[in-house]
């Protein structure tokens, strides 16, 4: 049955609009965007069969680029999910300017994950921070392949000097799913500090991001 032949009360777009999205169930937000279903379909039913297929919200944000192996979503549809992914991330990235990173690390995770967990290739990144710990800029320095990033201290150091930043935390992705540092991690935020020291640049963390999970090397003491 079409959406358009539900009660109006049934209906996601109308009881969004009476009630508040809140009361909105994933598949039922994700039918808003996507308007129509397909043959056999309808909006709420594909929405249903997207998240079971990418594992939910965080997978439909974290792999965008899965989302043309889904059969009924067209370059229009895929459009309008990309754009809610980079209007969350803006909004994200607005949050992190206006407060401290340490006192809202849920944002920097969340901020993130939609940044980078969805690359099919390793990028590092680095959210250089002001003396208050705002975000001044969120800056992809490096991109790899699908195992590693080459990392070059030396302009990790020009480009804090560059931003005037008095602080910096880390991020890099595991295109494997795997959240876990290796040695090479470890050994390169170690000479990474210690390089940012020698300009007053103190690295706060530095965070691996694979699909939902997200690891703090400050939280592990690794820092």
């Amino acid at each position: 049955m079409a959406i358009s032949d539900w009660p109006l009360a049934e209906r996601p777009r109308e009881r969004l609009l009476a009630l508040g999205a809140a009361v909105l169930s994933d598949a039922e937000l994700l039918a808003v965007f996507l308007r129509t279903g397909i043959r056999g379909k309808s909006a709420v039913e594909l929405a249903r069969e997207l998240l079971a297929n990418l594992d939910g919200l965080g997978g439909i944000f974290a792999s965008p680029g899965n989302l043309k192996n889904i059969k009924g979503l067209g370059p229009a549809k895929i459009a309008q999910l990309a754009a809610v992914m980079e209007v969350a991330r803006r909004c994200l990235r607005e949050d992190l300017r206006s407060a401290s990173a340490l006192t809202s690390p849920g944002a920097v995770r969340d901020y993130l994950r939609l940044a980078i967990s969805g690359r099919e290739h390793e990028v590092f990144v680095c959210l250089w921070l002001d003396a208050q710990h705002r975000v001044i800029a969120s800056e992809e320095l490096f991109r790899g392949t699908l195992t590693q990033t080459s990392v070059y201290p030396r302009e990790i150091v020009k480009a804090g000097l560059k931003a005037n930043a008095a602080a910096v935390i880390f991020a890099h992705n595991h295109p494997s799913g795997v959240a876990q540092p290796s040695q090479a991690d470890e050994l390169l935020t170690r000479n990474l500090k210690e390089a940012l020291s020698l300009v007053d640049i103190k690295v706060l963390d530095h965070f691996v991001v694979a699909g939902h999970q997200t690891l703090s090397f400050a939280e592990r003491g690794l820092l």
